[in-house]
């Protein structure tokens, strides 16, 4: 249980320093901006849905534990 503990301990400075920088940086570029993407503006209101970003995500993090399990 110690070393679990030491583990999500890392994970969280890795995830403020991440998130530290994505917000001092603006974010991630065109990452939410792809084709794709939806985004539809009527009048007053306006609806967003990163559909590829999204599944561009679930790729990149299928991979990742993908290559962690191996």
């Amino acid at each position: 249980m110690h070393e679990l503990g030491k583990l999500l301990f890392v994970l969280w400075i890795a995830m403020v320093i991440v998130g530290a920088i994505l917000w001092k940086t603006g974010g991630l570029g065109g990452l939410g901006q792809l084709p794709g993407d939806i985004f539809v503006r009527k009048g007053n209101s306006t609806f967003y849905f990163p559909l590829v970003t999204c599944i561009l995500i679930s790729i990149v993090l299928s991979l990742l534990s993908w290559l962690f399990r191996k």
